[in-house]
């Protein structure tokens, strides 16, 4: 029998996988004005008014990058090398576990680290636009947080296959 915290714990995790998914379908929507904005102005004279176009489109980039792999954790698709394809059931699951400890780790990395690197571009602004770098720099803690998150729920999964209580 499925305890409440971990239906309501599923279903937060769930909400926001959905919610990553959104923000990616919208940066990949966004990207594409600055983006377009830059090679235009590549046969105008508009270019430096659209200085600003190029940190935006790098912004944007590794915002995108970094929800593609929380994403990709979410999903069972990011840091997977599926060494014994045929594998099946607890064996399965006992190789997953191993391999989402090494996530984890990673994830924690990510975030411990994420941290200090974020605090270090707190006061700090960018070179063209002026925006501020702690906005670029807390993608790295995010992705480690949600890393640990995503990891940390499909380990409960495999471990109740070990157990004999999930899908086999």
């Amino acid at each position: 029998m499925s305890h409440p915290a971990r239906g309501a714990f599923r279903r937060m995790t769930s909400a926001y996988s959905r919610f990553l998914d959104l923000v990616m379908v919208a940066s990949v929507g966004i990207l594409i004005i600055p983006v377009t904005l830059q090679v235009f102005s590549r046969f105008t004279e508009w270019l430096p008014r659209y200085l600003w176009t190029e940190e935006a489109a790098r912004f944007l980039l590794i915002w995108m990058i970094m929800i593609g792999a929380m994403i990709g954790v979410r999903e069972g698709t990011h840091f997977v090398v599926d060494l014994f394809p045929s594998l099946e059931g607890r064996r399965k699951a006992a190789l997953d576990i191993l391999s989402g400890v090494f996530v984890m780790i990673f994830g924690a990395v990510f975030l411990w680290w994420g941290i200090e690197f974020t605090e270090f571009a707190r006061y700090r602004i960018s070179e063209l636009a002026e925006w501020p770098l702690w906005m670029i720099h807390v993608a790295w803690p995010l992705a480690g947080f949600t890393w640990l998150l995503f990891a940390g729920e499909r380990i409960w999964d495999d471990v109740q296959i070990l157990r004999g209580r999930g899908d086999a």
